[in-house]
C-alpha cells in the first residue's frame, strides 16, 4: 500500500482530485486511513514533476475525503502483464 497524497476537491464529473506525492497504476484501488475503499484510480494527468490522479469514486458522497490522505492497493497483474516464460 502507498500514499498518494492529498484530496483536492471533487470534480464537475464527480471524480475526486488528488495531488500526487507517489504516482499510483490507473486501475489501482484506492483506499482512505481506515482501509474503507474510495474507489479506483482513473487517471494521472498534470506535468511530470507534480502530477495529479483522478479518483473515480465508488462512494455516495465523495466531497468526505477533501483535506483526507488516500492510499492505493497495487492491483495484481493481470493476464496481459504477467511475463511469459521462455
Amino acid at each position: 500500500m502507498q500514499r498518494i497524497g492529498h484530496v483536492l476537491h471533487v470534480s464537475s464529473s464527480r471524480n475526486v482530485i488528488l495531488k500526487a506525492e507517489n504516482v499510483p497504476r490507473v486501475g489501482d484501488k484506492v483506499v482512505d486511513e481506515t482501509l474503507k475503499s474510495v474507489g479506483k484510480v482513473f487517471d494521472v494527468f498534470g506535468p511530470a514533476s507534480s502530477p495529479y490522479v483522478a479518483v473515480k469514486p465508488n462512494v455516495k458522497d465523495p466531497h468526505l475525503f477533501v483535506n483526507s490522505v488516500l492510499y492505493a492497493v497495487p492491483s495484481k497483474p493481470g493476464r496481459k502483464e504477467r511475463k511469459k516464460k521462455r
